[in-house]
């Protein structure tokens, strides 16, 4: 019977290998958002329309259902998730508030340029208890920015539009190069949404927040395309051991 080559240790001088810095940027914010009391929670990359949409407060007629922004599979009821809400959604069906949930993974979109990919990673975080306030948010989302970017970076809310929070702010941060950039969208999380999750809305309310991996990564790193993390380029990998 054939056995395998053993393997040597490694030459010391050797080039070792390093953790890739999305696995880097994502374990950083996990274990942050651990700290502030979230737990983490996982979920299938394959997702209902249910529990991917209609959970979500995403109605029929909402252009990120189409085909041309979604992949669906062959029976069209089930898709490749588009974000990593439906994770929330499952975790708040199977809780009782107060929850502080937080999930990370991969989602997928049909977009491809220098800062967009049809796969790419997303962590998001819900908090769900009695008088929530948009207060709570601002204050949650200053701490995760100051702990990404240091104490001297300038944050500013923008007002935004998700069905899933009402309401709802996309969030940006002042360059070295003087131009904002955004970096997270966040809101309260909608009244419809916490009643889909059997949460009774006139007692609890909640905060949502999520963002991208490779957003973040490219801005911590100085980072001008998206696709130069995944080309397994061993001299731009090398610069982040």
């Amino acid at each position: 019977m054939n056995s395998f080559n053993k393997i040597e240790p490694p030459e010391i001088g050797k080039d070792l290998g390093a953790e890739h810095p999305i696995n880097k940027v994502t374990n950083y914010l996990v274990s942050l958002l651990a700290s502030f009391g979230f737990n983490e929670v996982i979920g299938p990359e394959i997702e209902s329309e249910n529990y991917n949409f209609d959970m979500l407060n995403i109605k029929k007629s909402h252009p990120a259902r189409q085909m041309h922004d979604t992949f669906y599979l062959q029976n069209r009821s089930n898709v490749l998730r588009t974000h990593t809400s439906p994770v929330q959604i499952r975790g708040m069906l199977n809780s009782e508030p107060p929850i502080a949930l937080t999930s990370a993974g991969k989602v997928y979109r049909k977009d491809d340029d220098s800062t967009h990919l049809p796969m790419f990673h997303q962590i998001e975080g819900i908090y769900v208890d009695k008088d929530v306030s948009f207060a709570n948010l601002k204050d949650l989302i200053y701490k995760i920015v100051h702990e990404m970017f240091g104490e001297d970076t300038q944050i500013r809310f923008r007002p935004s539009y998700f069905p899933f929070t009402e309401p709802s702010a996309e969030v940006d941060i002042l360059s070295d190069s003087g131009q904002w950039l955004e970096i997270l969208g966040c809101g309260i999380v909608n009244p419809i949404v916490l009643d889909n999750c059997n949460i009774d809305s006139t007692k609890f309310s909640g905060l949502a927040f999520g963002l991208g991996v490779e957003r973040i990564a490219m801005l911590k790193y100085g980072v001008n395309d998206i696709r130069d993390f995944y080309k397994s380029n061993l001299d731009f990998l090398d610069q982040f051991k």
